[in-house]
């Protein structure tokens, strides 16, 4: 498979993971017998999407990151083994690229930290 059907493949996959997500957010909420355990149940209900969102948000983040790195890193080990004269500043632009990528994944972690404790 080439890149671009598997690029497609992974889009779609990801569309219907996160439209069998979304569903229950949809779902038309039925009428409450007791209010104060609605309101219990509603609470719980959102700890619970706080929960799945901020799994996603750092599972996605460091997925991302993972990938970046790996093939940063490739890309990296074959242009020192074409010009091993270049060595100094591949590596240099490397490690500046790896800094960037770890950053975002940071800012992943706060956005996480963010969803748990102030939303």
């Amino acid at each position: 498979m080439n890149f671009r059907k598997k690029f497609v493949w992974m889009l779609l996959l990801t569309l219907l993971l996160t439209a069998a997500l979304a569903v229950p957010a949809f779902a038309a909420p039925g009428e409450p017998e007791d209010a104060p355990a609605a309101a219990q149940s509603q609470e719980e209900s959102g700890i619970g999407l706080k929960a799945v969102a901020a799994g996603l948000a750092i599972g996605l983040g460091a997925a991302g990151g993972a990938v970046g790195m790996g093939l940063a890193t490739a890309k990296t080990a074959e242009s020192i083994s074409r010009q091993p004269e270049a060595e100094g500043k591949i590596r240099t632009t490397l490690m500046l690229g790896l800094v960037f990528i770890e950053t975002a994944i940071i800012y992943a972690l706060l956005v996480v930290i963010l969803i748990i404790f102030v939303l």
